[in-house]
């Protein structure tokens, strides 16, 4: 029966070493970004255009004078306010606003027109956590 002996450092093969440092090296790069998680979440779409809207998000940015921003409500327990987010089928866009539905591993895609968010619907879609 063989013990361990404490201080000495087993060594693997060439060939095993190598390829756990190719697997650490190959990140994840969408544009100049790092993507640090890949999630499924689903997918609602808002506008700023509705009655009693005011257009402005939790983080200060007004949608109604921004239209062509790219902006996501997210749940900010689950994705921090301020963080780049890929969404397949949107873009990327930064998590700039909270909503009360907007909980765990759901968000909301700003969209330009009350259209286009029906059109949108409600889906399951993919999203990337970029750094």
């Amino acid at each position: 029966e063989e013990q361990a002996v404490a201080g000495h450092v087993l060594k693997l093969p060439d060939h095993i070493e190598n390829k756990q440092k190719k697997v650490e090296e190959k990140k994840e790069k969408l544009d100049d970004f790092e993507v640090v998680k890949t999630m499924t979440v689903e997918a609602s779409a808002f506008t700023a255009s509705c009655k009693g809207c005011s257009g402005k998000t939790a983080s200060g940015i007004n949608l109604k004078k921004n239209p062509d921003v790219k902006l996501i409500a997210v749940d900010p327990k689950i994705i921090p306010l301020g963080t780049k987010v890929w969404v397949e089928g949107y873009g990327i866009a930064v998590a700039g606003d909270t909503g009360g539905s907007i909980k765990g591993s759901k968000i909301d895609v700003f969209v330009k027109s009350k259209k286009t968010a029906l059109n949108w619907g409600r889906k399951k879609v993919e999203i990337k956590i970029l750094k």
